[in-house]
């Protein structure tokens, strides 16, 4: 670990959060209701709190942390660590350095809860008495029940089926703080009903459980916690990038590359936003998606919906298609259609790079990273991981020294009969 005295932790939580609109390249197209029907943009004044939307659509850069979020945050252990991978890079017999930001630190065991309290906070305000919300690898879930936990209000959860049924330890998790856990598509509401009369063997995928979740939350007068691809959820999230800029400079290294892995974007942009932002002096920025989930490769930037029923407003991404059903793959959280508005807007004028890695490459990267560090990566952190030993290797041969940052987004200790799974098929490659 980065051997960071305790006096500095308080001066590395940052009091505002970052904005990356204001320094976008070009103006981010703002989001449209369809040509028919009712207006989705007047929707979502009725299912998220008040403060939330009003961040949504902020083009300040900086926006003042509430102390009772800053409380939280410290209670569940921000600031989280920076380490730098000293037994990764002598595995890799590297000349580069490798640092990462472990969010799995924190007690749901990803990144997640950095947006979570704000969200349950400001409903919390309100008076709202139920979040609703939707999970895939059960990360976001968790952490939206532990958050409703802390302010003592109730939670429901909208579980991808293929996850609720490959991942029963996070679906324990979340109920063990309290929440409800329904597996989606289910019979609860009329969209659930609607998929599962045309395929009962329906996997679920993240659009089909953000329908589910909002129109649950419509019908009972709750409150919809976002997981991902609204920028309000990247702006909550740049704690990870301002903690490490400040941790970076206490060690006195700044990073050459900067690594992520992407479903929506919230990880890749909880990191990576600040530097692109705030530090970019010629630094690389890699997005790391699926490539069972083309979404760069494949996806085409256009107006798509977010979620698979159509409910919320258009927004301009890069998507696969809202009615896209990825995969049954391991890695949950990487199993969305589209890309944050802001990332891909950035993608698209070249702002930053991207990669999309199989399974087998990130179980590779994975088994490679918990036997040379200890902590065995949650499979959406993998596919940074893989890309992070790719980069060290180019430049042992090119005889480089290149700093890499990388966000270890969650440890994979609730995913381990996942990565069984994947040792039974894979083998001890």
């Amino acid at each position: 670990m980065v051997d960071i005295p305790k006096r500095y932790l308080d001066e590395i939580l940052p009091s505002y959060w970052y904005n990356i609109i204001p320094d976008l390249p070009k103006p981010l197209p703002p989001p449209m209701d369809p040509e028919n029907g009712s207006s989705r943009i007047e929707l979502l004044q009725k299912i998220v709190p008040s403060e939330i939307l009003k961040q949504q659509f902020t083009v300040e850069r900086y926006v003042k942390i509430p102390e009772d979020v800053l409380e939280k945050y410290r209670i569940v252990g921000r600031p989280t660590p920076l380490y730098r991978a000293i037994g990764l890079e002598r595995y890799l017999d590297t000349s580069a350095k490798i640092y990462f930001k472990y969010e799995g630190a924190l007690p749901t065991g990803s990144h997640k809860i950095n947006t979570a309290i704000p969200q349950v906070y400001y409903a919390y305000i309100e008076g709202i008495e139920r979040i609703v919300t939707e999970t895939g690898a059960g990360q976001w879930g968790s952490a939206v029940a532990l958050a409703t936990s802390l302010y003592r209000i109730l939670s429901t959860v909208f579980m991808v089926r293929v996850s609720y049924e490959h991942k029963p330890s996070r679906r324990a998790l979340m109920e063990f703080y309290g929440a409800e856990v329904i597996p989606s598509p289910s019979k609860l509401t009329n969209f659930g009903r609607e998929i599962l009369s045309r395929d009962p063997e329906n996997p679920g995928s993240l659009g089909i459980a953000i329908s589910e979740a909002i129109e649950y939350t419509l019908s009972h007068r709750y409150r919809y916690a976002i997981g991902s691809v609204l920028d309000v959820v990247l702006l909550h999230q740049s704690v990870i990038g301002l903690e490490s800029i400040k941790q970076m400079e206490i060690v006195g290294e700044e990073p050459d590359v900067v690594v992520a892995c992407v479903g929506g974007g919230s990880n890749f942009g909880g990191l990576a936003y600040p530097y692109i932002g705030l530090r970019n002096n010629g630094k690389r920025f890699i997005a790391v998606a699926s490539a069972e989930v083309p979404k760069f490769s494949k996806g085409v930037y256009t107006y798509d919906y977010p979620d698979t029923a159509g409910i919320l407003p258009l927004i301009k991404m890069i998507t696969l298609g809202k009615d896209f059903i990825p995969p049954p793959i391991y890695s949950g959280g990487l199993r969305y259609h589209g890309l944050a508005p802001s990332l891909s807007l950035l993608a698209r004028e070249g702002v930053i790079e991207y990669a999309e890695i199989s399974e087998r490459d990130v179980y590779r990267a994975a088994r490679i990273f918990a036997e040379t560090q200890g902590i065995v990566p949650a499979p959406e952190s993998a596919h940074a991981a893989k890309v992070v030993i790719d980069i060290a290797l180019e430049a042992k041969k090119r005889n480089e020294k290149p700093v890499i940052l990388f966000n270890m987004s969650g440890h994979g200790l609730l995913d381990i009969e996942n990565y069984r799974s994947m040792m039974i098929r894979y083998g001890k490659e």
